[in-house]
């Protein structure tokens, strides 16, 4: 079940909350509802996190946290969903959402070349801000909703499947005894 697997990767909330540096915060950390590992939390927390992968902030694991204790999701999966945008990715993905941004937005492509530094962003900001925040936030809410109704509808498949195995499991002892019954014949 999905739910083993995640917690066998997931930090135990006891250790996350008695973990030092986060004693500020730990009042918050210890609210149950953000280590459940149910429908809603997961569901939840898989679109905070993938929102979060694409809004183009530093620090996207803060942002993922908090709006999970304020949403009451799984704190854990919603800062893990984060790492969808990884060094690795993150230059794709932004460069994708800035040319969806500006497409969408009728704008011009403003930049010949891409250069990583923090110097030239600031310097290309004026031409890239708006496109790149409007496709970033418009790839954030489209992930996230998917993702969102993907654990929804695979939970909900898992449990039918689930019902249908144990409806099948009675049957069959209930078939097996009616049939070691000599009381019940024919």
């Amino acid at each position: 079940m999905a739910r083993k697997f995640l917690r066998r990767y997931l930090p135990d909330a006891r250790e996350v909350s008695e973990n030092p540096a986060l004693r500020p915060v730990g009042k918050w950390l210890k609210n149950p509802e953000i280590w459940h590992m149910n429908r809603r939390s997961i569901a939840g927390a898989t679109f905070i996190g993938l929102f979060c992968a694409f809004v183009p902030v530093p620090l996207q694991m803060l942002l993922a946290a908090a709006l999970a204790i304020v949403a009451r999701c799984n704190l854990p999966l919603s800062v893990a969903w984060v790492w969808v945008s990884n060094p690795l990715t993150m230059g794709p993905i932004f460069y994708f959402t800035y040319r969806l941004g500006a497409w969408l937005l009728n704008m011009e492509v403003a930049v010949d070349s891409v250069e990583l530094s923090f110097r030239w962003l600031i310097d290309n900001l004026d031409d890239i801000g708006y496109p790149l925040i409007f496709g970033s936030l418009l790839c954030g809410w489209v992930a996230g909703v998917t993702g969102f109704v993907l654990v929804r509808v695979s939970w909900r498949l898992h449990v039918i499947s689930r019902w249908r195995e144990r409806r099948a499991r009675r049957r069959s002892r209930k078939a097996e005894l009616s049939r070691a019954d000599p009381r019940s014949g024919s």
